[in-house]
């Protein structure tokens, strides 16, 4: 099954967060507290995605403020962090959501994604994700984590369901 076939089933865009929306940056400042860098675009190929009907949701080993706010910032409701084991989590998402793996994308960049990675119906990484987990993906966007490889598997999703069009007629010029 190619690319678009894969991407034309898709009703959830699943992502990690540190290494994917982040290049995988964490900064500690001195009391404690931590920043990362989101990129814009991607936030707002999610917010894209969302208007055009696809649910969005981030799923990290990680409990981080900064998330929990971007996510907020996004619209983004369905964040679950700090979870030891993905799988796991992603079992119960399904559950949850009524949906099987392949109407689900994962974008993952590391070893501890690998098993999510392997159930959904089309894996990704970003251009700088660990050996083995490119290996393993269906997709591998040209952009590094946190560099616009969100955006890129939006528009790729967005683009086989043929939504992408109406996605952004907002920001086109009209013809006459």
């Amino acid at each position: 099954m190619d690319i678009a076939e894969r991407a034309s089933k898709i009703r959830l865009l699943l992502f990690d967060v540190d290494g994917v929306l982040t290049d995988g940056t964490v900064i500690v400042h001195s009391d404690g507290s931590e920043s990362k860098a989101f990129n814009i675009r991607d936030g707002a190929g999610i917010v894209l995605a969302q208007r055009a009907g696809l649910q969005v949701g981030l799923l990290s080993a990680r409990l981080s403020g900064a998330t929990t706010h971007r996510a907020a910032q996004l619209g983004v409701a369905m964040v679950i962090q700090g979870v030891r084991n993905k799988l796991d989590a992603y079992e119960r998402i399904l559950r949850d959501g009524g949906l099987d793996d392949t109407e689900v994308a994962f974008m993952g960049d590391d070893l501890l994604d690998l098993p999510v990675l392997a159930r959904v119906g089309l894996a990704a990484a970003p251009a700088d994700a660990v050996a083995d987990v490119r290996a393993g993906v269906h997709f591998v966007a040209s952009a590094g984590g946190g560099r616009g490889a969100v955006r890129e598997l939006i528009e790729t999703v967005l683009r086989a369901q043929q939504r992408w069009a109406a996605a952004i007629r907002e920001y086109t010029p009209s013809s006459s």
